[in-house]
């Protein structure tokens, strides 16, 4: 069967949703389609199964400061790890069952099951179906990335994908890959009682750049479980469990977890018949602000398109390709403040510019330890740093990297702070309350300004408070 239609969506994950309600606000038809499972990355698999998994690891853990606060008892406290994955499955399927309820549920023939792919420009193969649309947006996401070596070791070899669905947890898992995914559940294996390698072929951890704050990270999640870096894994069979070994140390584990990033869900799409340029990785050429591929009717957005894979940027994204593919002129909109989170504990934050994509001639950094903060102190976690990037000549934030606790609720400040272009200054003059962990901002600050020396107050004017030391 032929269709015709305005839109047509291929993938009904968050930026795919999001499209869809651009489209529908312009009264334009469109086709939704997507193959295999529904209910979004972040709900099915992502954000919140870890969330939850590691809201009762860090719940648990907190056992282990009883002792000194005088809490007896502690040591009676264990983790019935079956029970804990079913709750953690129970709130996924909540959450999951959510959001289909409010999208692909309530459409009719505007949804289609299967798998799409392109037999010419603005022709799109899905099935026995072929849907002829004026603007295709791509969104069809991204999975796990798996080395095909690894194969052969069948459900040893885990991933975000999988791991939710485990009936109980081994005794052993080296985690390989220390990004994002890869510290918040190796944190949390860990703190179930799992014993954990961490290994990553980088010398860093989060992709942190800023070598202070690098530093700072290492050694507080090496408390959690060993980190070996700098070396590749390699994996071997023994026995039926897995040898893995990065340069000199090796170490036997029953299941290895995956978290080396994800790979681009394109295969199928036949996208040499879409009519896009491809860069050299055979991904669509597109412009960020308008998400348009070219002067083609092709748009791409969320995780499939390589820059923040993170919900509300997916979002985001959607929502200016569903805006643009509705209409005939593509209107570029500004993006928002770079904001990444590991929600790890501590928390590791990077906010606004990075680190490594900053001039050192034309900034000056700012730090707060958090060893003297006394609300970090009080909550048994004052380990991490703050450290604030400013340009030299205007004062005004630029960036940002976090390690800390409760980090999410300074980041978002910080972010909102940068968007809205404000000095070291102006964000010296606003109230810390104490005690707080607003505080270790504060203090970040004030380094800030005795380093930038700018001109606080006019001559001739009352010295500016902040000013005073």
């Amino acid at each position: 069967m032929e269709r015709n239609v305005d839109v047509a969506i291929i993938g009904a994950g968050t930026a795919g949703l999001a499209a869809v309600s651009q489209v529908r606000q312009a009264k334009k038809t469109f086709v939704l389609i997507n193959g295999g499972e529904l209910g979004t990355t972040c709900a099915r698999v992502g954000c919140m199964p870890s969330k939850a998994l590691i809201q009762v690891a860090h719940d648990l853990h907190r056992r282990e400061l009883f002792d000194r606060e005088g809490i007896d008892g502690g040591e009676g406290l264990s983790a019935n790890l079956p029970d804990i994955l079913e709750h953690v499955r129970d709130l996924r399927d909540i959450l999951v069952d959510r959001v289909l309820g409010s999208s692909t549920d309530q459409m009719g023939d505007e949804f289609l099951d299967g798998y799409a792919s392109f037999v010419a420009p603005g022709a799109l193969q899905v099935g026995d179906d072929v849907i002829h649309a004026e603007s295709v947006i791509i969104a069809c996401g991204t999975r796990p990335m798996v080395p095909p070596a690894w194969v052969d070791f069948g459900d040893r070899i885990l991933t975000s994908d999988t791991l939710f669905e485990q009936e109980d947890l081994p005794d052993a898992v080296a985690v390989v890959g220390l990004g994002i995914i890869g510290l918040e559940l190796g944190q949390a294996l860990s703190q179930l009682g799992v014993s954990v390698t961490g290994i990553d072929q980088l010398e860093t951890i989060a992709g942190l750049a800023d070598p202070n704050a690098r530093q700072s990270a290492i050694e507080v999640m090496s408390r959690a479980f060993p980190l070996w870096l700098g070396h590749a894994a390699e994996l071997q069979e023994e026995d039926g469990r897995i040898r893995v070994s990065a340069g000199e140390q090796s170490v036997v584990v029953d299941k290895v977890l995956a978290a080396m990033g994800r790979r681009t869900n394109l295969d199928w799409l036949a996208l040499e018949k879409a009519g896009v340029e491809l860069d050299d990785q055979g991904m669509p050429v597109f412009d960020r602000t308008t998400m348009r591929c070219g002067e083609s009717r092709v748009f791409i957005a969320g995780d499939i398109s390589g820059t923040d894979q993170v919900l509300h940027e997916a979002a985001t994204e959607g929502r200016i390709a569903g805006y643009n593919a509705a209409r005939e002129t593509s209107v570029a909109f500004a993006r928002k403040t770079p904001l990444a989170i590991t929600f790890t504990a501590p928390n590791i934050c990077s906010v606004g510019v990075a680190f490594d994509a900053l001039n050192p001639d034309e900034i000056e950094t700012g730090e707060m330890r958090l060893g003297p903060v006394g609300r970090a102190l009080i909550m048994g976690a004052n380990r991490g740093i703050i450290r604030l990037y400013a340009d030299k000549k205007s004062g005004v934030l630029l960036g940002a990297t976090l390690v800390a606790e409760r980090g999410e609720h300074l980041a978002h400040l910080l972010a909102w702070c940068i968007d809205e272009q404000m000095t070291v200054l102006q964000l010296l003059r606003k109230p810390f309350y104490h005690p707080t962990m607003e505080e270790a901002v504060q203090g970040a600050l004030r380094d800030l300004l005795q380093k930038l020396k700018l001109p606080t107050s006019p001559p001739d004017a009352p010295p500016d408070l902040e000013a005073l030391t």
